[in-house]
């Protein structure tokens, strides 16, 4: 098997997961464990920063899970199903909403290090989550106004950068309450519904697991 996916439960590898199970590739996945196992020298070889994800394909190593988005698409979505090719009128909106979900993400990734990562409350931010959350928001915000004429980022439907916005609202809904924002919960919900990201999901009792509740944003700062 040349496709290999290393993967933490739902960190950003759940992006190329998700868009793994949404093309029916046959791969490996090899989920690790959100500390030491990131750091060990084998796996630091392939990621220089310990970070997830991690793809292999044959000789190819790629580590940006946007790179890891076109990459499959490019190679092995021969039907164009999830891909927006150049030429194609809606290729500008698909690169625009495959690399907005990072800007989502971010401050996901900053609200995760203050309530998760920092185990010391004593160390936290009550200003950093106050700011991280607004700004969270706001970049919700964008995708409120986006989606209240289409069920998809782009008007033609489903694609591959709703594997990328919608892994960045399922974390980001962890931090911040989805209904303040009724299109983009309605849009969170369709994209719950598939199979290929219910697939993606750890299983209730997986162990290592990043998240371990149900929300963070009804914690007091």
């Amino acid at each position: 098997m040349a496709l290999r996916l290393y993967h933490c439960h739902e960190a950003r590898s759940m992006r190329s997961l998700w868009l793994i199970n949404e093309l029916q590739l046959d791969a490996e996945i090899i989920t690790l464990s959100f500390g030491e196992a990131l750091r060990s020298e084998s796996y630091l070889n392939r990621h220089p920063l310990g970070r997830v994800p991690c793809l292999e394909d044959g000789e190819i190593t790629l580590f940006e899970s946007g790179a890891i988005c076109e990459y499959l698409c490019e190679t092995y979505d021969k039907a164009a199903r999830l891909i927006r090719l150049p030429g194609d009128p809606e290729r500008a909106e698909w690169l625009q909403w495959l690399h907005y979900a990072e800007t989502i993400c971010v401050h996901v990734a900053s609200l995760t290090q203050q309530q998760i990562v920092i185990f010391d409350p004593a160390l936290r931010s009550a200003t950093v989550r106050k700011l991280e959350t607004r700004r969270l928001e706001k970049a919700i915000e964008v995708l409120e106004a986006i989606l209240q004429d289409r069920e998809y980022m782009l008007k033609s439907g489903f694609s591959a950068v709703d594997t990328g916005i919608g892994y960045s609202l399922h974390a980001g809904g962890l931090f911040t309450d989805l209904s303040a924002f009724p299109a983009v919960q309605a849009y969170y919900h369709r994209l719950a519904e598939r199979p290929a990201f219910q697939a993606s999901l750890p299983a209730p009792d997986a162990e290592n697991r990043i998240y371990t509740q149900a929300n963070y944003w009804l914690e007091p700062a």
